[in-house]
């Protein structure tokens, strides 16, 4: 197992090298310092500016030593825009991001799974139909009409110590980049049920025809027949057998969606003013912030590459049968 974690990992080191070249290429196509200081800008202006941001060396200079960063986990350049160390920035926009995602990851995946078990056992039956048709309406109607919604009814709910609840996150500085502040249950109720919420109602409908097409085709092999014949209760058959034998797609599909408890969602972080990974990247993004811009790309390139190495090591956990080679 070792040897093939150390082989795929060597192999996906020059695609992750490739997707920073390509990032850096493609952010200095146009004059960043230019950008930056505006269409009135002196040129002595633009010259300091230029060799204060290291952008008066060579290219290949320039990618060696970011590289060089990355590998040692350096992330002390500072942002442009902000002023403060980029691995300072990702410190601070992690917590937020996870305190909507592992919630939302976590009842997903549990209603999904359950509610793909039930739809399965009674495939054709008025349960069935009735639940397929609730996930295609919930899958159906766009994220954003459910953040309107949800942002026009929540208003009416009863309001906390913060004024703005629960539609803006407005933390000082001190309490805001501490770990802890998104998880404490006041605080969570207060800025993140609500975005969980929308993101469970909007994943639910895909998560849960996609598992119930998985256990679908599980009911029908012979083992299940068997553990009927046998006279093994509807429970054991469906979370014993069913599941047990359905864990392939099911870390394939928990798996993809892993990266994004540290990616956190965008459209949810902007709309609702989380200060997570996804927001400070949009906002990166805008102010043409190259270094956050830079280091969170890599980030997330990284993420997803582990992502892939841990779901086919978890096939071999869940499965004898697959052979990691």
């Amino acid at each position: 197992m070792w040897n093939y974690i150390v082989r795929r990992t060597l192999y996906n080191i020059p695609v992750f090298l490739s997707i920073i070249f390509v990032v850096m290429i493609a952010l200095r196509v146009n004059d960043p310092v230019s950008a930056q200081l505006g269409k009135n800008a002196s040129q002595e202006q633009i010259d300091l500016l230029t060799q204060e941001y290291g952008l008066d060396q060579p290219f290949y200079e320039q990618y060696a030593r970011f590289i060089g960063k990355l590998f040692t986990l350096n992330f002390d350049e500072r942002s442009w825009d902000q002023g403060f160390p980029v691995g300072e920035m990702i410190i601070n926009a992690i917590p937020p991001s996870m305190a909507v995602t592992i919630p939302t990851l976590t009842i997903t995946a549990t209603i999904a799974i359950c509610v793909g078990l039930v739809s399965a056992f009674f495939r054709g039956r008025a349960i069935d139909r009735s639940l397929m048709f609730i996930a295609v309406i919930g899958m159906s109607i766009s994220v954003l009409v459910y953040i309107i919604i949800g942002q026009y009814w929540g208003a009416f709910l009863p309001s906390t110590q913060y004024e703005d609840w629960p539609f803006q996150v407005t933390v000082d500085a001190s309490a805001g980049s501490s770990w802890y502040f998104f998880f404490k249950p006041v605080n969570w109720v207060s800025f993140c049920m609500l975005p969980v919420l929308i993101n469970v109602t909007v994943a639910l409908g895909y998560d849960t025809r996609f598992y119930r097409a998985v256990m679908v085709e599980e009911s029908q092999r012979d083992y299940i027949r068997t553990a009927r014949a046998k006279g093994a209760s509807t429970r054991r058959v469906m979370f014993v057998h069913m599941l047990k034998n359905a864990m392939i797609p099911i870390i394939t599909r928990i798996m993809i969606s892993l990266p994004f408890v540290i990616t956190g969602s965008i459209l949810i972080e902007v709309y609702f003013g989380i200060p997570g990974m996804g927001r400070t990247l949009i906002n990166a993004i805008n102010a043409k912030d190259f270094p956050v811009i830079q280091t969170f790309t890599a980030l997330f390139a990284a993420l997803f590459i582990v992502s892939n190495i841990l779901t086919d090591v978890l096939y071999a956990l869940a499965d004898p049968r697959v052979r990691l080679s």
